[in-house]
């Protein structure tokens, strides 16, 4: 390790911060709580700037790399490391937990410092998912992320927070113990926990083929793939506006890149022979979930599927095996992160003034709530895939990847550009346009300096990437391109 351990700023910054914030203690103290969380947040976004701005984007290797030994008797190491598989998930955190502070703010009034301190460990433990290079310190942190999550769903959610937060728990833990019987395997095989180790490993095709089965019911969980997306829409209605941000933007990534980090590097004969299934099951999502959406009446639930949707497209650009599929599938996840993230906080806008997520209740808010609307339109444009816009960005390219794949792929892909503007602006337009619907629709304040800021913010990053995602893209170039030779390689 050389220079500052940025990457360890990134995950204990958060971490310790939220163990302060919980220290504050009741909600006599609820303005330090709020004060000291913004504070955190910030300064473990800044910590992550340099991971960016000294990224070498020449290089396929693992850069900020920092190692130490955890348990020696059985090889464990506290192994750290980003590439540009990786780099960018770390920044994208960091800067969504600010969003979520700034949106919780004056909206959150019962137990302040322990719904801001689960957002900022929660944060602390992405960023040592996206970072680790040790197959236990990777499970440990993948697993105690859910743990924050589980407590934000739980305690700060709807009416049937616990049955959502339950079912959330259930699912992933119950997908991750598998993962952790091949991380096992492969222990046994190589004598190491090390992840880079484990890519070289030469392994039989029973073997790799029941590696893919473990990893797939952990990772596709997380994503999550159909048909094991149930307890993503549970999850989206009854978590408060910061838990549904977060879930969204974050969350459903850390399924996508265990794909990249293990199921494609370490079984890659195995993933080329289930490559149709793969596709398969990202066409029934984007297809399928997209007009399961159409039909919703709960706002959330709506968005909650066209995630779905719109993460089955990712998947489907990892298993075209292309580098146009690849990237796009990681700037589709970027993007996601930023457009999903400021939908809930829309609907959270309007959720925090009339307590009601229903379609039907609301009608001509155009009309009260005028700068809203706009930014709100926005979003839709970009969750529909408008060019110009960072949605666009990530599915043309992944459809341009599926065309070299197979033009039928590519066509049935594009349905989603149809089915995502027909399901989107159809809720815009019930919601926002036509006379004002009701007395309470006529009462309503326009947004406040505190949610233009957050708003705006979001907005900027959509139309930045939407216009110019080189910045964006240079930094995974080399990786994919590693990653993709490297699958290309058997390994029988």
């Amino acid at each position: 390790m050389t220079g500052m351990p940025f990457l360890s700023l990134a995950i204990w910054v958060p971490i310790i911060g939220g163990l302060l914030v919980l220290a504050t203690g009741s909600d006599r103290n609820a303005p330090m709580a709020r004060s000291l969380a913004l504070l955190t947040s910030v300064v473990g976004f800044l910590v992550t700037i340099p991971l960016y701005t000294g990224f070498d984007t020449a290089t396929s290797q693992m850069q900020f790399v920092e190692l130490a030994s955890w348990i020696p008797a059985f090889n464990v190491n506290y192994y750290l490391g980003v590439d540009g598989l990786s780099v960018l998930f770390v920044l994208l955190n960091s800067f969504i937990t600010i969003m979520v502070v700034i949106a919780g703010w004056e909206v959150i009034q019962s137990k302040v410092s322990q719904y801001m301190a689960a957002f900022l460990i929660m944060s602390g433990l992405m960023n040592g998912i996206f970072s680790a290079l040790d197959g236990v310190l990777f499970y440990v942190f993948f697993e105690a992320s859910l743990i924050p999550l589980y407590l934000v769903i739980g305690v700060w959610g709807g009416p049937n927070r616990v049955y959502a937060a339950f079912k959330f728990f259930l699912y992933t833990l119950a997908g991750s113990l598998l993962m952790l019987v091949s991380l096992l395997y492969l222990f046994m095989q190589s004598g190491s926990f090390n992840i880079l180790e484990w890519h070289d490993l030469r392994i039989g095709m029973t073997a790799q083929t029941m590696i893919f089965w473990a990893f797939l019911v952990a990772f596709a969980v997380k994503v999550p793939m159909w048909p094991v997306h149930t307890w993503l829409p549970d999850a989206h209605v009854e978590a408060p506006t910061g838990g549904s941000v977060v879930l969204a933007a974050i969350a459903l990534k850390l399924g996508a890149y265990g794909f990249l980090r293990f199921t494609l590097p370490i079984v890659p004969d195995a993933a080329h022979a289930m490559a149709p299934m793969m596709i398969t099951l990202s066409l029934i999502a984007v297809v399928y979930i997209g007009f399961v959406a159409l039909v919703q009446a709960d706002m959330k639930k709506l968005v909650a599927y066209s995630s779905i949707a719109h993460m089955g497209f990712v998947t489907l650009g990892f298993f075209i095996f292309n580098p146009l599929g690849i990237e796009g599938a990681l700037v589709q996840m970027i993007s996601h992160g930023f457009v999903s993230g400021a939908m809930f906080l829309c609907i959270g806008v309007l959720y925090d003034r009339m307590h009601s997520r229903q379609i039907a209740d609301y009608g001509g808010v155009v009309n009260t709530m005028p700068k809203f609307a706009a930014f709100f339109m926005l979003f839709a444009m970009a969750n529909a895939g408008l060019p110009g816009t960072s949605g666009f960005v990530g599915e043309f390219m992944v459809a341009l990847g599926s065309v070299q794949y197979n033009f039928w792929v590519a066509f049935v892909a594009a349905t989603t550009l149809i089915v995502g503007a027909a399901y989107t602006l159809w809720m815009y337009k019930r919601v926002v346009f036509g006379a004002v619907a009701n007395d309470n629709v006529a009462k309503l304040q326009d947004i406040n300096t505190r949610e233009f800021a957050f708003l705006a913010i979001l907005a900027a990053c959509t139309l930045i990437m939407g216009i110019y995602p080189l910045p964006v893209t240079e930094v995974m170039h080399a990786s994919v391109n590693d990653l993709l030779q490297h699958v290309a390689t058997s390994k029988l």
